[in-house]
């Protein structure tokens, strides 16, 4: 299994629309357009997630470039999530240090 990620997606592309345009390709299990969490609006990004790595593959090298509603699509295999604060400590967590 494989996901895949979507990006310079049309506000207004469906998930219907790309489970179509990655059918072509493979079993589809899930589209998941990603909305923001305030507004709810489209973020103009989603992932497909493909049964099969080969098929996934096929499909990426097939729609990256290519056209769907309005909008030239970057279509690459999805990275995992990492920790966008950095890492460094920072944050308010922990002992007050140097007060002893």
């Amino acid at each position: 299994m494989m996901s895949v990620y979507v990006g310079n997606l049309s506000f207004e592309a469906t998930e219907e629309e790309l489970r179509e345009a990655f059918a072509s390709y493979g079993t589809v299990n899930n589209v998941s357009i990603i909305t923001d969490r305030m507004t709810g609006r489209p973020r103009g990004f989603a992932f497909v997630e493909m049964a099969d790595d080969t098929e996934a593959q096929a499909a990426i090298e097939a729609l990256n470039g290519k056209e769907l509603a309005g909008r030239t699509l970057t279509v690459n295999v999805a990275r995992p999530k990492t920790d966008r604060r950095g890492g460094g400590g920072g944050g308010r967590g922990g002992r007050d240090r140097g007060r002893y």
